[in-house]
């Protein structure tokens, strides 16, 4: 999980830090404290805290000095090392931290953000918490993605609640989980001719990954990407032959959208067969026609249906692989994504009754 800390502004008024921290403490992990006046209430409100106080959780050290380092790492305490970049060399107190056993290093790259970001993921990744310094939700969110595996978490300085909200928005995404399930098909049916849409992402995707999507929001489809190797037709890993316009995609654990809805540099969701989620963006959406099939399934709450594009290179996940859905039969197993309620402009609606058929 990755963490969120939040710097409260010392140029603040003291009233206004303290409305901050009583607002944002249900967002984020940590709160990094340099002044000693704010620690009190950070107590009373049972906040974890990062400072230079011997009382705080996390026991901060903005001046490297390895005495110190050894001294508290001997005492059991945890420590997060403030390390600022402006040049080359100074990535030498990162190695330094490390060869410390420091718990975090908190990275501040005031002129460059994420080549001197990049080196120092890779060198500290499984070693220790590399938490990065932002000012905004923009910059947690290219510090969350760099080197495709990210920081360990941010440290974001703001005073404004809506920037505070964001980030914690987009640390919960870096963590995404679907509830997939089971279910079995009863049918599939050709059917005619209907305008496809091929999803092609800024991503690249796996055996096992795909979109969700289907003709009922309650009842969504895993749609594997086209990494099957076929004697006729080159792999597209970045591609979801995704079915006709009409369909649902989840494209948030919240919302769903119509295909027809989606163009370049929108956002949808890529999801594996456990349910392991994130968000990646549009590059191009293609539309051809193309001839259909309908897929039925059941579970043990209803049947629900999807259509797809009757090609051999269109396939299903299922909990150990994939099958396309021109050799699928009666009985067969394949994942789907499950909800009760209904959707409005594709916002669910927990009490509303909706019969979709």
């Amino acid at each position: 999980m990755k963490e969120f800390w939040l710097k409260i502004d010392e140029n603040l008024p003291q009233k206004n830090r303290e409305d901050l921290i009583r607002s944002s403490s249900q967002y984020c992990n940590i709160f990094l404290i340099e002044n000693d006046e704010l620690i009190s209430l950070t107590k009373e409100n049972k906040i974890k805290v990062c400072s230079k106080d011997e009382s705080s959780d996390i026991f901060l050290i903005d001046e490297f000095d390895e005495n110190k380092i050894l001294e508290l790492k001997k005492s059991g305490k945890k420590i997060a090392i403030k390390i600022t970049i402006k040049k080359r060399k100074d990535e030498e107190f990162v190695s330094k931290a490390l060869d410390l056993l420091s718990d975090y290093i908190l990275l501040n790259c005031p002129d460059w953000k994420i080549i001197p970001l990049e080196n120092i993921i890779a060198k500290a990744h499984g070693k220790c918490k590399l938490l990065a310094k932002v000012s905004s939700s923009k910059e947690a969110d290219i510090a969350l993605k760099t080197l495709e595996i990210g920081a360990d978490g941010i440290v974001l300085e703001t005073s404004r609640i809506e920037e505070i909200i964001e980030t914690s928005s987009l640390i919960k995404r870096s963590t995404l989980k679907i509830e997939i399930s089971e279910a079995e098909i009863i049918r599939t049916k050709p059917i005619g001719m209907g305008a496809r849409v091929c999803i092609d992402t800024v991503d690249l995707m796996k055996k096992g990954e795909g979109m969700l999507v289907g003709s009922q929001s309650s009842g969504l489809f895993l749609v594997e990407s086209e990494t099957h190797e076929s004697s006729f037709v080159e792999t597209r890993p970045f591609r979801v032959n995704a079915g006709p316009v009409s369909l649902y995609i989840l494209v948030s654990p919240e919302k769903t959208n119509y295909l027809s809805e989606l163009k370049a540099g929108d956002e949808v969701m890529i999801v594996d067969r456990t349910g392991k989620a994130r968000v990646t963006n549009i590059g191009r959406v293609k539309i051809e026609w193309r001839p259909m099939v309908l897929v039925e399934a059941k579970t043990r709450l209803s049947i629900f249906r999807t259509i797809l594009q009757n090609a051999e290179t269109i396939r299903l996940v299922t909990s150990e692989g994939s099958k396309s859905v021109t050799e699928l039969k009666k009985g067969d197993k394949i994942l789907v994504r499950l909800e009760e309620g209904g959707r409005h402009f594709g916002v669910k609606v927990e009490k509303e009754t909706v019969i979709e058929r």
